[in-house]
């Protein structure tokens, strides 16, 4: 099995529309495994396989695709452009080695280009760029290249430019890399590698895709550039998708970050606080639709498992940990509207099945309502799951008008206590409540003597804490930003049973929450608005009126720019209206931005 070829997982990153299916088909092409070149536009590409992705001309679903340059074997993860399926390319990223992130020379940076590059830096993957359709009239090389270093963060270098020049650009990037050009008075690429994967510097190539322009560079630049991920002895996996075949298997997409995965091994984890275990019956190598089965994996190969029906993405399997829960959230709710006479359980089910495959995809069950209602982060997702309920299970649903989700947190600090004690049970909790800063979500923690309160209580307390989301008090969303912890507690040496912290917890987080000052929080989109400069008060009253915050104009070649911030649920519909009364020359690009104080509370 010991090959001496490289092995890397490659993503390619971009904003819609900037040309990514194109390039991943040109590579493809131009390393040999498709003969003839497919194209969006004639929906015959390679990777978008999926009838819907055909139809609307984008990535939906992140595919795989194998491929060779030089002495790399590269595993290609194509990932969605549109912003409503950004958790499917944040679970993408979390196996990658190396991104490719596509900019449209057209286009430059768009905040969406902004989002994918904060992923990319929180989950310190290595990035080369490549600016695309450099064939058709826009910026010049050296104005895109000054607004990546100056939207993104330093370190963009022209590798396409004469090598003193690039020597030099590459010194100021890494203070290793000054040294070498001191010492040498050129660079080799043994010194660009390190630079590169430690993330100081971003090589970039500059073409057109759909020409061929620039890809042999890039596949070049990634077999030269890069370095295989350090593996551990020990067998270790990262599960990141979940989707299915043609004939309804189960597939399970993971990625081998140490040791070997054999076909017919026996794997275990944890699901809903139960163990399981089961066996890998097949290890399938997927390039576009078809694939071809293999004995055994090993570190830094992507593959897909059936026969697993537990595992969920982000859970790490071996040695591998779990992953950090995703950033981005679904921030609007819709009521699913089933056909007459359809069994709301067995609906229920098959949505259940297809909130495994897509966990930006929260599926709600409102027992006291008989209502399903379905989260995600926005319309054309809702399309999305109407067509594949349609086509998977010949389910016709309607969908209710969308809701935003609302949160709730605290102003300051705050004690509750929960006093549980009927009839020969007993249990008492002290809870402290504080504030966190936006976007930091729930954190636990104890804080208490084991004389006071035996560790094994103390457990418990924090489980009952961790398990169920708890509710605010001004209209009962959820709460977040906050941490609670444990200070005191008590326990009856006969009475006491595990069901009395349950209730004394939930008592002592309630009593906290109604003595303390909350303020609802609504969530944010950041927007970036291009329309005609002779429109631009028009534009400044409507996002004055929908309460956005925003700093502009910023004016280019008879376009006028305007970036703020402003809530989602006043931005509902406005990007239909600009579109209108620009006639079609306005842009309006929303990118989920968190959570803040909600603007009409």
């Amino acid at each position: 099995m010991e090959s001496t070829r490289k092995q890397i997982v490659l993503g390619i990153l971009a904003h819609v529309d900037s040309g990514k299916t194109t390039l991943s088909e040109a590579m493809l092409y131009r390393a040999g495994v498709t003969r003839r070149l497919g194209r969006v536009d004639h929906k015959d590409a390679f990777l978008d396989t999926d009838a819907l992705e055909k139809a609307r001309g984008i990535t939906i679903f992140s595919k795989q695709a194998l491929l060779t340059a030089g002495d790399t074997d590269i595993t290609l993860l194509d990932t969605p452009g549109h912003v409503d399926f950004s958790t499917e390319t944040e679970r993408t990223l979390q196996v990658l080695d190396y991104a490719v992130l596509v900019v449209s020379g057209t286009d430059g940076v768009q905040s969406h280009t902004e989002t994918l590059w904060r992923l990319l830096r929180r989950y310190h993957v290595p990035t080369f760029v490549f600016v695309n359709k450099m064939d058709l009239p826009g910026m010049e090389r050296q104005e895109l290249l000054a607004q990546l270093n100056r939207r993104l963060g330093e370190g963009f270098v022209d590798f396409g430019a004469e090598q003193a020049d690039r020597d030099e650009a590459l010194a100021l990037c890494d203070e290793n890399l000054m040294d070498r050009m001191l010492d040498a008075g050129q660079l080799q690429d043994a010194d660009l590698i390190p630079a590169i994967a430690r993330r100081h510097v971003f090589p970039c190539w500059f073409g057109a895709a759909l020409k061929l322009e620039g890809v042999d560079a890039l596949l070049d630049g990634l077999d030269r550039y890069t370095r295989p991920a350090p593996a551990l002895e020990a067998f270790g996996a990262k599960v990141f998708k979940v989707s299915q075949d043609e004939q309804g298997a189960r597939l399970t997409w993971l990625r081998v970050t140490g040791g070997e995965l054999k076909v017919k091994a026996q794997l275990t984890g944890e699901a809903d606080g139960e163990p399981w275990a089961e066996k890998a019956n097949q290890l399938r190598l997927y390039s576009g639709a078809k694939y071809t089965l293999t004995e055994a994996i090993g570190p830094g190969q992507v593959c897909a498992v059936t026969g697993l029906t537990k595992a969920r993405p982000g859970e790490g399997l071996g040695a591998e940990r779990d992953s950090d829960l995703p950033v981005l959230e679904p921030v609007l709710s819709y009521q699913v509207l089933l056909p007459e006479g359809a069994d709301v359980h067995a609906a229920l089910g098959k949505l259940h099945r297809l909130e495994e495959e897509e966990p930006q995809l929260h599926v709600v069950w409102n027992e006291t309502l008989g209502e399903i209602h379905v989260q995600l982060m926005g319309e054309i997702q809702l399309e999305v799951l109407r067509s594949l309920l349609a086509d998977r299970f010949g389910l016709e649903v309607e969908f209710g008008p969308g809701g935003i989700l609302y949160k709730e947190t605290i102003t300051e600090p705050m004690e509750g206590v929960g006093h549980y004690e009927p009839l020969r049970h007993y249990a008492e909790v002290h809870l402290k409540l504080e504030p966190l800063p936006r976007g930091s979500g729930m954190q636990f923690a104890a804080d208490c003597r084991e004389e006071v309160l035996d560790k094994n209580w103390q457990r418990l307390v924090l489980t009952h804490l961790e398990e169920k989301v708890h509710r605010g008090v001004l209209i009962g969303a959820p709460i977040t930003d906050m941490k609670i912890t444990l200070k005191s507690g008590r326990a009856h040496v006969k009475h006491t049973e595990g069901g009395d912290f349950r209730q004394s917890v939930y008592r002592a987080v309630r009593q906290g929450l109604m003595q303390a000052h909350s303020v609802l929080l609504e969530p944010f989109y950041a927007f970036h608005l291009t329309i005609p400069d002779k429109m631009v008060g028009r534009a400044m009253t409507d996002l004055e009126r929908r309460f956005a915050v925003f700093e502009g104009p910023a004016l280019e070649d008879g376009q006028a720019i305007l970036t703020g911030r402003a809530p989602v649920s006043a931005l509902d519909g406005y990007q239909t209206e600009v579109t209108a009364y620009t006639g079609g020359l306005g842009q309006m690009i929303c990118t989920l931005d968190g959570y803040g104080p909600c603007h009409n509370e």
